[in-house]
Formats: structure tokens, sequence, C-alpha cells
């Protein structure tokens, strides 16, 4: 918000009130609300799940993996105490001979911010074979781990909504 919009709330009583000074751009990447009809198609962020499993680097890859499975998934975010994304154990990588989160981990994956569409990323993921993507925030927190089949239900519904 403007300064004199920060002003004018702390004149009435509001205690906690920021100028926000990154931008529009910024404020939808990180996946704060928006609106407007240009921003209605589905974004990535808006269908990633949350739940998804996450662990540590030290962590014993045993506990990790009956934890992920036990939850429904395939795939752990590897994380640290500030949910900041390290790395991905897949599946295969799960059910793999490592010790530690960190050891079975691959690490660096690529990322996606929240305002990308989530139909666009079901054509990456189709091109590149993915089964998910994280989607971060622009300082690398974790907001959700994006399906391949969510993504694809996204793009569906779209192409029948414009055909």
């Amino acid at each position: 918000m403007s300064p004199r919009a920060a002003w004018r709330l702390e004149s009435m009583g509001f205690g906690e009130v920021y100028e926000y000074a990154a931008g529009l751009q910024d404020w939808i990447t990180a996946g704060l609300p928006t609106e407007g009809t240009a921003l209605a198609e589905t974004r990535a962020g808006d269908v990633a799940r949350a739940d998804v499993s996450t662990c540590r680097l030290h962590e014993p890859l045993v506990e990790v993996r009956e934890r992920t499975r036990k939850a429904g998934f395939d795939t752990c975010v590897v994380v640290n105490d500030e949910r900041v994304v390290f790395g991905l154990i897949r599946s295969r990588d799960l059910d793999g001979e490592a010790a530690t989160a960190g050891e079975a981990m691959r690490p660096g994956p690529s990322t996606f911010r929240p305002n990308v569409s989530a139909a666009a990323l079901a054509r990456l993921m189709a091109d590149h074979d993915l089964p998910n993507v994280p989607i971060t925030t622009n300082d690398g927190r974790l907001v959700g781990l994006l399906l391949r089949e969510d993504a694809d239900r996204v793009a569906r519904e779209r192409h029948d909504r414009e055909h």
C-alpha cells in the first residue's frame, strides 16, 4: 500500500501497518491474493499441495520413507527450519540405500513461483515427464508441491472453458 494509506491506517488506530514497496509482480509471485479478471487464471499456488511430506537433511531415510508413504505421497521435499527447499527425494530415491534424507535427495531442484499458470506447468511437466514440481516463494520457501495430475486437471478445465 502507499505510504499515505499506511499513515492513514495508523491514524485510525491500526498498530502494525507496513508499506509494501516491492511491487505488484512480487506480490503476485508470493502467491498473495489478487483481484481482477486478468489474474483469474488458475495459478500453481492455487492447486499446489501444501500438506506435502517434508523432511530435514539429517533425518534417517527409513523414517522419511515411512512417513511420506503413509501421508500418500511418493516425493518428500527436503527443507530447513524456515521451509527453504534444499532438494527432492522422489519415489525411487525413497527406496534407495542412502542413510539420510540429505544423502538421498536430488539437490537444487527447479522450483516455480505460485503465480505461474498451472496449465502452463502441466505442459512443462508432460514435456519433461515430471510427476510433480515444488512451488516456492521468491526467497525459496516451500508453498507446496504441484502434482502433475492436479496440473493436468486444471489444464483440461481451462481447455473445456475455452472450447
